[in-house]
């Protein structure tokens, strides 16, 4: 399963590069990028109903760590989607339609409290009840979804997962809005402007961090991400979330530093001729 999992993973992300660049008005790419992420589940539903699992391992682990993983990117996106298509005009207004957003997470959030714990301290002692399908107990506060979803194909708490995942991403996304309102809609006055993909500067952060090359190795991911942000006016999102798709492929995981090396490489030869 893991390997049919991260094909569909793959595939998933290179579609999603062409379309999500950081752009201001994400609205023009929402519904085409939502549409992809609705066929990348579509067919992992066909794997999942057609193959099965090999043992409960392998169910518990696809339903608490892998599908909502791509189940997030559809509840982030289409949350984009909706606050850019009812977003006011007036500043004033945009920002009380953005803190009452911010107030819906923060509300999600302590409505799930304990379910936050639970699986954020990575705890497994009642996984055969969360991420089991038909194993589902009333008396864990249930989402109504659930109850409207194909149970072939979902557990009780895979998309409580999926939600706490995207709403992470959705709060940076909206304190990046509320952070341009305040500074004019301008990051730092930089004259670059990244226009490659997300997935491919996440790739670069790492890269340096790896290499040690900022203050003798001392500086931490979070920083190098935030200055490469502020440099590139870009919103790389949950960086560590991309990070941890891009180590879960079995090939070219390092995809934009090999195409790096291989530019560098044709203007050196064009150079010498």
């Amino acid at each position: 399963m893991e390997n049919l999992y991260n094909e569909v993973l793959y595939k998933l992300n290179d579609e999603l590069n062409d379309y999500d660049h950081g752009e201001d008005y994400p609205i023009q790419s929402c519904e085409t990028i939502i549409i992809i992420i609705l066929k990348a589940l579509s067919d992992l539903k066909t794997i999942v109903l057609n193959r099965g699992f090999k043992n409960i391992d392998e169910e518990i682990y696809f339903f608490k760590y892998q599908k909502p993983v791509i189940v997030a990117k559809l509840i982030y996106y289409n949350a984009v989607f909706k606050l850019e298509t009812k977003k006011p005009t007036e500043t004033k207004a945009i920002k009380k339609v953005l803190n009452k957003e911010l107030a819906k997470l923060k509300g999600f959030f302590n409505s799930n409290l304990e379910f936050y714990k639970y699986y954020r301290t990575n705890n497994s002692f009642i996984d055969d009840k969360l991420f089991l399908r038909g194993k589902h107990d009333l008396k864990l506060s249930l989402d109504t979804v659930y109850f409207e979803s194909d149970h072939r194909f979902s557990t009780s708490h895979d998309f409580k997962v999926a939600k706490i995942i995207a709403n992470d991403q959705i709060q940076i996304y909206i304190e990046k809005q509320l952070y341009n309102l305040k500074n004019g809609n301008k990051i730092e006055n930089t004259s670059l402007n990244w226009t490659g993909s997300k997935t491919a500067l996440t790739e670069l952060v790492y890269a340096l961090y790896s290499q040690g090359v900022f203050d003798n190795g001392n500086a931490d991911i979070k920083g190098i991400a935030k200055t490469l942000e502020r440099v590139f006016n870009i919103d790389l999102g949950d960086f560590y979330h991309t990070f941890m798709e891009l180590s879960s492929r079995k090939i070219n995981r390092t995809k934009f530093i090999d195409s790096l090396r291989d530019s560098l490489l044709k203007k050196m030869d064009e150079k010498e001729e």
